[in-house]
């Protein structure tokens, strides 16, 4: 009776530390309030962005120029990042220092932020391309093959593995979006023509580019200690202007004759805003959350999608649709599980049963 008590004792004592035991590197103490806050602004405005820019993209009797829009969500994004970067620093000394050094005196840096900076802004690009094409929930459930795109670069780029789990959720993400795709759910309060197939392609692209630039960017940033805000602000640099070439080169004529404000209304400004902070926020508030937070942020913000297409743009779901969105909640939900760390179990179980063999001697 006293050997499995024992065992109990000690994977109990394995598994539960201490109070006042030293917690691990990198944990953060923050109170689940605060996670849930984070959890509920990150659903907030994916969503919402999702939507508003569909709204934008059909609602709107003048079009705005998407690639001007592009360009201003990079310029907002660079004076946010000085912001912080000047709370960082403490003050206009030591950041006009760091913008010396860091920006106007590291030419290589620049170039070398200029790769993410022209693929984001094709990603940014086809999101519009997309949401003018297909309605906001298909979007919001089809974009979610950004998570085996960027699972595949971080294996090829930065040497990681994935656990069978992942694997097999990935699997199931790509079967739920073949779903979606299958029958796609129709809109009856859209009065415009949409091509869904250059929907589709256009978020293909999005996708590839967000899972490259994503795993490209965090290799450039563990290659340094530099700040993660003083790499933003590199990147968007570059960002502005690869954005204004792109204005120029796809649209530049309609521009000079129009104006680049063109078609701008309170809605366009209000997206503009959501994609400038969105990303900003998104970046700070993942510090102190875990990846099953992510996963049922993004699931959240599927669902929230959905609801809000049904009511706004008259969208009809279909049971293939159905069933492929809930099989990417799932598939998003498994992903993010953390891997059972067996290195310190193991051990405590080899220990316990050598015990119990010098006992039984």
């Amino acid at each position: 009776m006293g050997q499995p008590l024992l065992r109990a004792r000690q994977i109990r004592r394995a598994a539960c530390p201490r109070p006042g035991a030293a917690r691990p590197a990198g944990a953060e103490n923050v109170s689940l309030l605060f996670k849930l806050y984070c959890l509920t602004v990150m659903t907030l405005v994916a969503a919402t962005y999702t939507v508003a820019l569909r709204y934008t993209r059909i609602a709107e009797t003048e079009l705005y120029f998407a690639t001007t829009a592009v360009c201003i969500t990079e310029v907002i994004k660079l004076f946010l990042s000085v912001g912080i970067l000047a709370k960082e620093t403490g003050s206009l000394g030591r950041l006009m220092t760091s913008l010396r050094e860091n920006v106007l005196g590291s030419p290589k840096e620049l170039l070398k932020l200029s790769v993410p900076s022209v693929v984001y802004a094709v990603q940014n690009n086809m999101a519009f391309l997309a949401l003018s094409n297909l309605d906001a929930a298909v979007y919001q459930v089809t974009y979610q093959l950004k998570i085996p795109c960027t699972a595949l670069c971080t294996v090829l780029m930065l040497n990681r593995s994935l656990s069978k789990l992942q694997w097999f959720s990935v699997f199931m993400l790509c079967c739920g979006v073949t779903l979606v795709q299958w029958k796609p759910a129709q809109v009856t309060k859209v009065q415009m023509e949409q091509n869904p197939w250059l929907g589709f392609g256009a978020i293909a692209i999005a996708v590839l580019c967000s899972g490259f630039a994503g795993v490209y960017f965090e290799k450039v940033l563990k290659s340094s200690d530099t700040s993660l805000w003083v790499r933003n602000i590199q990147m968007y640099l570059s960002g502005i202007v690869v954005t204004l070439v792109g204005v120029y080169m796809s649209e530049g004529a309609q521009v000079l004759e129009k104006g680049f404000f063109y078609g701008y209304t309170y809605y366009v400004g209000f997206v503009i805003l959501l994609a400038s902070v969105g990303g900003l926020y998104t970046s700070v508030v993942v510090k102190y959350t875990d990846n099953i937070m992510k996963g049922f942020s993004a699931a959240a913000a599927i669902v929230l999608s959905t609801v809000a297409s049904v009511m706004l743009f008259g969208l009809q779901i279909t049971v293939s649709f159905a069933l492929g969105a809930l099989l990417v909640c799932i598939s998003i939900y498994l992903y993010g599980l953390p891997r059972q760390d067996t290195t310190k179990i193991q051990p405590l179980l080899e220990t316990v049963s050598s015990k119990e063999k010098l006992i039984h001697m």
